[in-house]
């Protein structure tokens, strides 16, 4: 592979390291592989807290924003008492699913490969 010298090139400017850069954080790909994987496509978030326990409460909420800033998910509050809010995927967001679950089974896959016991 050949490298790049050019250093008048803006690596800030790519397409892909920005676009990435969205969502490839610890918790944004369980999202919304939550929400692609549910029977109706529509999580609330004690749902969402439920398939990923681990993921602290301030941490959903900040996950969620910012895949909602970034048009990746939709939220939905509905004007009840207490209020009811639901998560789904934009068109966007169900257009990445198909990569995302492709990555998924490569990572199955290689896991042991890339994992091993380290």
């Amino acid at each position: 592979m050949e490298q790049i010298t050019d250093t008048s090139i803006d690596f800030r400017a790519c397409p892909v390291r920005n676009v990435l850069g969205r969502f490839s954080d610890k918790w944004s790909m369980l999202v919304l592989m939550g929400i692609h994987e549910s029977k109706t496509g529509i999580l609330r978030f004690s749902d969402l807290k439920r398939r990923i326990p681990d993921c602290s409460q301030k941490m959903l909420s900040q996950t969620l924003k910012n895949l909602e800033r970034n048009h990746l998910v939709n939220r939905r509050q509905y004007p009840e008492v207490p209020p009811r809010v639901e998560y789904s995927l934009t068109d966007t967001g169900k257009s990445l699913m198909p990569p995302v679950n492709a990555l998924v089974e490569w990572a199955l896959d290689h896991f042991n490969d890339v994992v091993g016991n380290s």
